[in-house]
């Protein structure tokens, strides 16, 4: 179908040919665990004892929990929706470059120990350089950790890419990330060593700058930039400075070495007090859109992270097929791209790739409102900040509001002043900042919960995903990070799924059920964690004491527990192989979902119940973008990386040890003839598949390696196993 009846479409989409399977599948599996609750129940009013009493208490609520989220995953495979731009029609509507929009590109970062400023200046070079009138493009960077180190990053930048830019456009270059193209064979591009050697040089001036943790004099070069650094007084600090707005590139006057226009570069270092409350990524997002407001107020806005480089030049034509479609554009509030990452080894151990989070589920949820917003590689709509389609909720000052036409120069006194205060520490105070207008607050997944808010609002969202990543980002590559970062995910989907706006209750009646449902996945996504930790330890104790648990091979009740499995597994598996994913990679991705289920999930939503008890608070701890050399080469050959006594590998490992142990002594107990093995198959099968899926905490357990998971650790989760043990055998 195409997206009008003109004969050169901006873009076409069509439904999955597997809707009625998929609709035909979720109402029969459905039925399947109303019959697996129905036989949970009728057991439970024929216990005969406490013990199974309590045993089918468990599975009774742990399956409910599995069928509510269940229910919700079901959402996303009821309408998928498959898209196709042609950005080589745009010039039927888009004729001259005045015609293009403007853009304002936002680029995050706050700590450049763990997000190196030369990360951040490849991702706003390869932005910088787009196939895209350089005059309407302002590129904005948020240094949230207020350091020097960072603005010297990237006045160095502003003196490479006069050199850059130019080369770019004049070779059709496609990777515009400086680092990604010198990783490549550029021997056919005449200049290219000569660029090489400058951007070597810049990286050498940058880095030696962070080592020292300092900008020495050698390094600055004029009066100009002198004047700058002297804002960083001895009372400057991360937590307490002033605004620290500097244009770096002024597209007004500055060119670069083709004498073509530059496009704008600016720094920004919002005020900060201890006394005030600055909200994290989300409150620097929203000090970015008042400040591009006040100098640029470009009407769409790309949001980055820090080490999130463009992969293709013409992504903003792509974008602007849906932007510029009449039928589209005054509700769409956002266009949403894949994230993809660069660096992931051969079968992607740490399930970072996430293909059912920002490809699969995000189709599904295409074929209604939209998919949701994923924090980076979204090109927004300005006007969907400011309250829904058709209620506009105007800022406190019309100088912020959305249609305002900015007509004076950025570096004039009245911009730079009007800059500033909008940059205050306590300038939203009493107003709607965060909570009607802007980027949401209330919950540490900013970005999950502001696209859902505006969904709710009315706005729709598009999912643009060309067979070219439009965008690279880097992945961690421990399994600290990896669960640290899913730990502050848990944390802010639970503050959403407790809130007033609950996407059971909120989100379907501002949506309807498929959005709704969608939406409440990812909200109850940690709640995962009771059921799989149920199934990890519960059959594995009954296994060990001889108790029977579950329905004997020759049983009816038997084949309703093989279909459960079996149904779950492949539909999972085939999404992610038809979506161009491996076996070896689908299987990775499962069993990182149990090992978050066992860590990240459950420490969450401990943290989580600990916070709303006035008991505990939390911060926000930025992913390290750091790369150690020991790591990456066992990451590259598949090796877990544990390296550090984290509470969150005890359960895991307790697991992993109580699985094994369960496995081979149900094993031995069935060779001597002491046990029935058509009682105890199906926790037989569930103890094997667990050691199967532990296979490398086994690894780590017994490797020498600094990645291995440390003795502490290991005696800890040794001591809980047998703790548990004792505490089923006295039960039992």
């Amino acid at each position: 179908m195409s997206a009008a009846t003109d004969d050169l479409p901006l873009h076409t989409h069509k439904h999955s040919l597997r809707i009625p399977i998929n609709r035909l599948f979720a109402l029969i599996y459905f039925c399947a665990i109303l019959a697996l609750l129905y036989h949970h129940t009728h057991s439970l009013f024929h216990s005969t004892t406490l013990t199974s009493f309590f045993i089918t208490l468990t599975f009774l609520i742990s399956d409910s929990i599995f069928a509510f989220l269940n229910l919700t995953a079901q959402a996303f495979r009821m309408n998928p929706l498959y898209r196709k731009e042609h950005p080589e029609n745009l010039e039927r509507v888009l004729r001259k470059y005045s015609d293009f929009p403007a853009l304002d590109v936002f680029i995050c970062t706050a700590d450049p120990y763990k997000e190196p400023p030369m990360n951040v200046v490849n991702t706003a070079l390869s932005v910088m350089a787009y196939d895209y009138p350089t005059e309407k493009v302002s590129v904005y960077v948020s240094d949230d950790g207020g350091s020097a180190l960072t603005l010297f990053a990237f006045m160095e930048a502003a003196k490479f890419a006069r050199h850059w830019l130019p080369f770019c456009r004049e070779n059709n270059i496609v990777e515009r990330c400086p680092e990604a193209f010198f990783e490549m064979d550029h021997s056919r591009f005449s200049e290219a060593e000569k660029i090489k050697i400058m951007y070597q040089a810049m990286k050498v001036r940058v880095n030696n700058v962070i080592e020292r943790r300092k900008v020495d004099g050698e390094y600055i070069t004029g009066e100009r930039e002198s004047q700058a650094f002297r804002k960083w007084t001895d009372g400057f600090t991360r937590q307490n400075h002033p605004t620290v707005i500097q244009v770096l590139l002024d597209s007004s006057k500055d060119k670069d070495m083709s004498d073509y226009v530059m496009p704008n570069l600016i720094y920004v270092s919002r005020e900060k007090s201890s006394t005030s409350e600055h909200n994290f990524k989300s409150g620097a997002l929203n000090v970015l859109i008042r400040v591009s407001a006040a100098m640029t107020n470009a009407p769409i806005v790309l949001t980055l992270d820090c080490d999130t480089f463009s992969n293709d030049p013409k992504t903003p034509s792509r974008a602007l097929c849906y932007f510029s479609d009449p039928n589209l554009r005054s509700k769409l509030g956002y266009l949403q791209f894949p994230q993809r990452f660069r660096g992931i080894n051969k079968n992607d151990i740490y399930g970072c790739e996430h293909k059912g989070l920002f490809v699969i589920n995000a189709e599904g949820m295409d074929g209604d409102s939209g998919p949701d917003y994923v924090g980076t590689g979204c090109f927004f709509n300005r006007r969907a900040f400011f309250g829904g389609p058709s209620q506009l909720l105007s800022p406190e000052i019309p100088e912020l509001a959305p249609d305002k036409v900015v007509d004076k120069l950025i570096q004039s006194p009245e911009v730079l002043e009007l800059a500033h205060f909008v940059a205050a520490c306590n300038y939203e105070t009493h107003s709607d900042w965060g909570w009607k207008i802007g980027v949401r607050y209330g919950s540490l997944v900013e970005d999950y919960f502001t696209g859902y808010r505006m969904q709710c609002e009315g706005w729709k969202a598009v999912l643009c995903n060309p067979t070219r990543a439009a965008f690279y980002g880097d992945a961690p590559i421990n399994l600290v990070d990896v669960l640290n970062q899913t730990k502050r995910w848990t944390i802010g989907l639970l503050e959403v799924a407790f809130s007033k706006y609950c996407p059971v209750t909120f989100g379907i009646r501002a949506m309807g059920p498929l959005m709704g449902l969608s939406y409440a996945y990812y909200a109850f996504w940690p709640i995962w964690s009771i059921p799989v930790t149920v199934y990890a330890f519960l059959p594995q104790l009954a296994l060990l004491n001889g108790i029977t648990i579950f329905p004997k091979v020759s049983e009816p009740w038997f084949l309703l527990y093989v279909f459960l499995f079996l149904g779950s597994y492949t539909q999972s598996c085939l999404d992610f192989v038809v979506e161009g994913g491996t076996f070896p990679k689908w299987w990775n991705d499962q069993r990182m979902w149990m090992v978050r289920a066992h860590s990240s999930f459950l420490f969450g939503s401990i943290e989580y119940l600990l916070k709303s008890l006035g008991i505990s608070t939390h911060g926000f701890n930025v992913t390290s973008k750091v790369l150690d050399e020991d790591q990456s080469k066992r990451y590259d050959q598949g090796t877990f990386e544990f390296g550090v006594a984290s509470p969150m590998f005890v359960p895991l490992t307790s697991a992993a040890i109580l699985n094994l142990a369960a496995f081979s002594w149900g094993h031995v107990e069935a060779f001597k003839g002491s046990i029935g093995l058509e009682g105890m198959f199906l926790q037989m099968f569930i103890a094997g598949f667990g050691v199967v899926n532990c296979i490398p905490i086994y690894e780590a357990i017994i490797r020498s390696d600094k990645g291995r998971i440390p003795t502490k650790t290991t005696t800890v989760s040794l001591l809980l196993a047998f703790a548990l043990y004792v505490v089923a055998y006295v039960s039992f």
